[in-house]
């Protein structure tokens, strides 16, 4: 094989008289699409501009389609050394702390026709969504989140955001700042102060330099809500002039060089740019060609930080050899696996069988079978294979109505054996100890303890409902 040495993006991807396929070295950024509706059916995308710089800079972008029960495949994706997530629709009120009282109906309903394309959750798109950035806080995996993408990163650390910044803050404090512009969509600029010391103020230093203040940029903006409560674990690095905050990172976890990068964006810099008028020489005449150009040069620094830590979080990887470069999937060790895990659901289904046929009068006759395994009428080596089958079960929750149909033919009635053997002691020792507790009392007094429940169960009912609604108007 020829000898090939080469470099994209600071990564050796050829060294030695081995050529490493490129895909197999490059380091993998995933980033979560979005969906619309073309043609009458819905479509996922993300935008061009964040792929075209993640990949000039040295990392294969890897697209992680925003559909249901994807949530739970996320293993597949691994190894993940870093993630980007972007723009999207309003994140789930109900995942963080939100507080509705303070708006009318009437201001609710103002908020929910200017921003209708926004306002319609995402509920599979914010689990996805929320399960990667959990994982990168978790791990230190260089993390960057561009407008909504910042608003996930707050909300998985315990933050909280504003319903509608212009009806919550801007009217309240007096400032007005418009966030979005529908009129002038990516033309709208706003100013924002720079905090000096932080990673944005080093990133935009020249700039900031030109600028009347040396701490001020004009941003792009095409957000209606925005952090409210920033979680303790970030410090903020830009205001706009309401006080809103558009750009926090995590100081703990910023060193691109170690692999470290953690950051969230309010606006979008791979966006900041405006057409620019070049001359171009023709046989008749000099002619005008319109090129699109960065407002600031350092518009793309951001990202070429971010890769800069993906690479770096790779190579960590790869030093320490928790990632080979060579994966492949052993085909006769997951054969394997996926006989032994037929095997245990057969077993279940021939002891759920043999039990229900001795008593065919019982509700729930799969007990009769988690009995069986109770009282050893099992052998032990039957319960180990069951409980291949009960992992399997635990493990792949998302599944379509055959799949759970196929499942219950199998015999998944006795689903997860000894965890449910335990939680159903658990629950008979609960209501023999409850049971023992009322058998000392009178009649009087269970008669006022059923009241009181009752009552309690109407107040709760009507303080739900009360939720519900109000949520649903939003």
């Amino acid at each position: 094989m020829t000898r090939t040495n080469g470099t994209y993006g600071n990564v050796e991807f050829g060294s030695g008289d081995e050529v490493l396929p490129l895909a197999s070295v490059l380091p993998r950024v995933l980033v979560v699409s979005r969906r619309t509706v073309r043609k009458n059916k819905f479509v996922d995308f993300v935008g061009e501009y964040h792929l075209d710089l993640v990949v000039s800079y040295g990392a294969v972008p890897v697209i992680v389609p925003r559909v249901s029960g994807l949530h739970s495949l996320l293993d597949s994706f691994e190894p993940i050394h870093g993630v980007l997530l972007c723009e999207g629709e309003d994140i789930d009120p109900s995942l963080y702390e939100s507080d509705l009282s303070h708006l009318s109906l009437e201001e609710i309903a103002k908020i929910k026709k200017a921003h209708s394309s926004d306002t319609q959750i995402d509920k599979d798109k914010d689990s996805i969504e929320l399960q990667l950035a959990r994982r990168c806080l978790e791990r230190n995996i260089p993390y960057l989140g561009i407008c909504r993408g910042s608003q996930v990163l707050n909300v998985a650390c315990g933050g909280s955001l504003y319903q509608d910044v212009e009806t919550e803050l801007s009217s309240k404090n007096g400032v007005e700042v418009h966030h979005i512009n529908y009129d002038n969509y990516d033309g709208h600029r706003h100013r924002v102060t720079v905090i000096e010391g932080t990673p944005l103020h080093e990133w935009f230093a020249e700039s900031l330099k030109k600028s009347s203040s040396g701490s001020e940029l004009f941003v792009n903006s095409y957000h209606h809500q925005g952090v409210k409560r920033l979680a303790t674990r970030f410090q903020p690095m830009a205001h706009a002039p309401d006080g809103l905050i558009e750009a926090f990172y995590d100081p703990a976890v910023c060193n691109p060089e170690e692999g470290k990068f953690i950051v969230g964006l309010q606006f979008h810099p791979e966006r900041m740019r405006h057409e620019h008028d070049i001359p171009i020489e023709s046989q008749t005449s000099e002619e005008l060609m319109q090129e699109s150009i960065f407002d600031y040069p350092e518009c793309p620094r951001i990202y070429q930080e971010f890769v800069k830590a993906v690479v770096a979080y790779q190579k960590k990887l790869l030093s320490t050899g928790k990632e080979k470069i060579s994966r492949k999937f052993d085909a006769a060790v997951m054969e394997r696996q996926r006989m032994q895990i037929v095997r245990s659901f057969s077993l279940a289904k021939i002891i759920y069988e043999e039990e229900h046929l001795r008593s065919p009068q019982s509700v729930h006759g799969g007990q009769h079978a988690l009995a069986a395994l109770r009282h050893g009428a099992v052998p032990n080596q039957s319960e180990q294979e069951l409980e291949l089958g009960a992992r399997f079960l635990q493990s792949n929750t998302a599944l379509n109505s055959k799949q759970v149909k196929f499942l219950h033919e199998m015999g998944a009635t006795v689903r997860n054996s000894s965890l449910f053997l335990e939680k159903m002691q658990l629950n008979e020792r609960k209501e023999a100890e409850a049971r023992k507790m009322m058998e000392g009392m009178h009649e009087q007094e269970l008669q006022e303890f059923i009241d009181f429940y009752k009552m309690m169960v109407d107040a709760a009912s009507n303080v739900l409902q009360q939720k519900r609604s109000l949520k649903r108007n939003f």
